[in-house]
């Protein structure tokens, strides 16, 4: 059985930690859309720093993953439980590199 939105919501948002905000909305396809705002980082005119990925799980870990360097970059000192799968997103981003310089 697969999760339901809030409950994937939910888990996402206590992996991102306090400094996130996580929403999952549906696409036109019925697939989840995963969106992470940082309650602290403003990019421009009073709008929050967000990823936003589409796709099941592969949007989850896209999502995850930019939201771990964000914090890794910007927010040294947080601590939240997804910055334990910072090796994994570090060698997830080194394979996207590899594929796009190599096809």
């Amino acid at each position: 059985m697969t999760a339901s939105k809030s409950a994937r919501e939910r888990k996402a948002a206590s992996q991102a930690g306090p400094l996130a905000t996580v929403r999952i909305d549906l696409d036109e396809q019925q697939q989840f859309v995963y969106k992470v705002t940082c309650t602290e980082c403003v990019v421009r005119d009073r709008i929050k720093w967000a990823t936003y990925r589409a796709g099941e799980d592969n949007g989850f870990m896209a999502a995850m993953d930019r939201w771990i360097f964000h914090l890794t970059q910007k927010h040294p000192e947080a601590d939240a439980p997804c910055l334990k799968f910072l090796p994994e997103a570090q060698q997830r981003q080194q394979e996207r590199r590899d594929a796009r310089s190599s096809g």
